[in-house]
């Protein structure tokens, strides 16, 4: 009987220590395979990237690659700050939803409840039809004179003067098209009903909470600590073009590090900015008029990856390109942030994505 259970425990002492063992060379070779997919799309010596993966809450994976300054030859460091591009929808979502929980806005309130003289022609353009990319609105990323202010500073208002008379694309929730505009007259909404602007509505609100030290507002004359040089890429690298920071405003101004992006998702997780039941509307798959679903929520795109749900938004602005993916059935979180708009973070952080579901 003793010999017995000495045998027994013998048995579990070794598949104990070749479970663990295993694990840890699975972990490795995981590991390997990420570091091999970002080196190969990110070398030493070109434009690079920092990617962070987080799985149940905890940071799995976080390095860098690549240089961070051409010129001076610099590495690239996980906490380089870059711009996010249109990742800043995101924050500016749920800014709107924080204003709808305290009573200050609704989403069904047209937009001339804020802006009495926009023209919409007699169509009912809605808070919703703003957060969704289906208000019709043309997106004034895509209108002919954009070079000539591409540099003014303007206030928001004068960007919104830019485009509110050209005619609309479509009728308000007839279609669905990615639009700039819609997420600028939000800025503006949140501006009119706190009476702070938006950099400071964003600050105060969100980065000061969930304590994202290193995010903020961009600026080209403020010196930022570990910003990572934009660029560009065709026959050979330049520096990324100049663009006042009024005009991507509050659909693409705000700038982060993957260290405070995975605060950020954390934030969205837990509810802490916002109640579950207001979570949910931002996470539901909305339907055009005709109940036909446009795999976008407020601020995040709802698509799926191996046939799980999956929240997403990527970014691209002058001289950087960003991408975010977060799986709820798995609790995976995967960001990259890049410094060259030659180089897109899309597609391999979905397929790290993958990886991760499956290591």
């Amino acid at each position: 009987m003793k010999k017995s259970l000495c045998f027994k425990y013998l048995l579990a002492i070794i598949s104990i220590t070749f479970f663990n063992y295993q694990s840890a060379i699975y972990g490795q070779t995981f590991e390997a395979s990420i570091d091999s997919i970002l080196l190969e799309k990110y070398p030493p010596n070109a434009p690079g990237a920092t990617f962070l993966i987080s799985k149940n809450g905890n940071i799995i994976y976080h390095k860098a690659f690549g240089l961070s300054n051409l010129e001076l030859a610099v590495p690239m460091k996980n906490g380089n700050v870059f711009e996010i591009g249109s990742i800043t929808k995101q924050f500016t979502a749920i800014s709107i939803m924080m204003l709808m929980e305290s009573g200050l806005l609704n989403l069904e309130d047209e937009i001339t409840k804020y802006i009495p003289d926009y023209p919409t022609n007699g169509n009912t353009i809605t808070i919703h039809h703003l957060l969704t990319h289906t208000s019709g609105i043309k997106s004034f990323t895509s209108i002919k004179g954009l070079n000539t202010i591409a540099e003014q500073d303007l206030t928001p208002m004068e960007l919104i003067d830019f485009f509110k008379n050209e005619p609309i694309d479509f009728l308000p929730g007839e279609k669905f098209k990615y639009n700039n505009s819609g997420y600028i007259l939000l800025g503006y909404i949140i501006e009119k009903i706190t009476g702070l602007d938006y950099a400071t509505f964003v600050e105060e609100n969100i980065f000061n909470e969930l304590e994202m030290k290193a995010s903020r507002y961009a600026s080209h004359s403020k010196v930022i600590q570990d910003r990572a040089s934009g660029y560009h890429h065709k026959d050979g690298y330049t520096n990324n073009k100049m663009i006042s920071f009024s005009l991507p405003y509050s659909s693409g101004s705000l700038m982060s590090t993957t260290g405070d992006m995975f605060k950020w998702q954390e934030a969205i997780k837990n509810n802490l900015l916002i109640r579950k039941e207001t979570a949910d509307i931002v996470f539901t798959n909305y339907t055009l008029n005709n109940g036909e679903h446009i795999d976008y929520g407020y601020g995040w795109h709802i698509k799926k990856i191996e046939n799980a749900r999956s929240l997403e938004h990527g970014g691209s602005i002058f001289g950087f390109k960003s991408m975010g993916v977060y799986i709820p059935d798995s609790d995976i979180y995967v960001i990259g942030l890049s410094n060259c708009g030659c180089n897109s973070p899309t597609e391999v952080t979905r397929k790290i994505a993958v990886l991760a579901m499956y290591d």
